[in-house]
């Protein structure tokens, strides 16, 4: 019986350590980020859609003018409160990086091929609005009003020198990786601190070969520090794989982590990383996209929320410029 009770004892301190080790109940939390997912973009039902659903012509009633992954949205995205701005870039033919998402060209422009089979030039007489409709097709509310509107890697740069930025390399190659590295190596000290970037596992670890000092992300970046830390973030032991990178954690699977949410959020930042909560199970870039949508997300979460609708619950967090 003896030995019994120390045992009970020992486990109920173990369970006193753990809960008060990972508790957020002490910790002061601040006011999330926002992160704008393309910007200010036009939104689509997130149901039954694949990899290489085109999804410009399935959009929603479209609220406002603005198109994905160019100046404009990230003007009126920053303008509605969004604290860092996703967008997706890809190489060009001759060697530049252009601000686009799609894999292939004529789902939302009047453009055939890829964008590697084109110069910056020549994709900047493409009109990026040509695709989208709301209505199966019978009209085409953007078409003629995107000419021009692809920007390059520099062009967003140069307009936003101040601003935090989620770059997104659009491709598996090593290469690319090497690519986005020279231009930010480019970039004045300052700059580079409000960039992070992610991608598949090559692109990544070439990037950060070159750039150690930026944060990033990958799905071998992840599992390295994740993995880990599920089994000993408990004693409040943060893995090396964590730091100086970004995590993108699911709604779906975030209560599992040790100290969630502020606590965990507090960790991460100490090591010069990023937590960043998306909807769902994180299959198709889901955001917390409307104030019912909010509910969800813990008391005073402290992290970065994703949002592809930060026109509707910025005004939520904060005052618009």
């Amino acid at each position: 019986m003896k030995k019994l009770k120390i045992v009970g004892v020992f486990v109920l301190l173990l369970v006193i350590f753990i809960f008060l080790n990972n508790t957020s109940l002490f910790v002061k939390a601040g006011n999330p980020t926002l992160l704008a997912h393309r910007g200010m973009a036009q939104t689509f039902p997130m149901e039954g859609i694949e990899w290489d659903t085109c999804t410009a012509e399935i959009i929603n009633e479209p609220e406002h003018s603005y198109l994905e992954n160019t100046i404009p949205s990230m003007e009126a995205a920053f303008a509605a409160g969004a604290d860092v701005i996703e967008f997706d870039i890809k190489k060009t033919k001759d060697n530049q990086l252009a601000v686009f998402h799609d894999f292939e060209l004529s789902c939302r422009t009047d453009g055939k091929g890829e964008i590697s089979d084109y110069t910056m030039e020549e994709l900047k007489q493409l009109d990026v609005g040509y695709g989208y409709t709301a209505d199966g097709g019978k009209t085409f509310p953007f078409r003629g009003k995107g000419v021009g509107l692809m920007p390059s890697l520099t062009e967003v740069l140069t307009k936003f020198p101040e601003r935090s930025f989620l770059i997104h390399i659009k491709s598996s190659k090593q290469v690319d990786g090497e690519l986005l590295a020279q231009y930010l190596s480019e970039l004045a000290p300052e700059q580079q601190k409000l960039m992070t970037v992610y991608g598949d596992d090559e692109p990544i670890a070439a990037f950060k070969k070159l750039m150690p000092e930026i944060p990033v992300m990958s799905m071998a970046t992840l599992k390295s520090c994740m993995l880990p830390y599920i089994a000993v973030g408990w004693t409040g032991y943060i893995p090396i794989a964590c730091e100086n990178t970004q995590i993108h954690l699911p709604e779906t699977y975030a209560r599992w982590m040790w100290g969630w949410p502020n606590k965990f959020v507090k960790r991460m930042e100490s090591v010069g990383t990023n937590v960043v909560i998306v909807a769902g199970d994180g299959s198709w870039s889901e955001g917390f996209d409307t104030l019912s949508d909010l509910e969800r997300l813990p008391d005073n979460f402290d992290g970065e929320i994703w949002t592809n609708r930060i026109e509707k619950i910025a005004p939520t967090f904060k005052k618009t410029e």
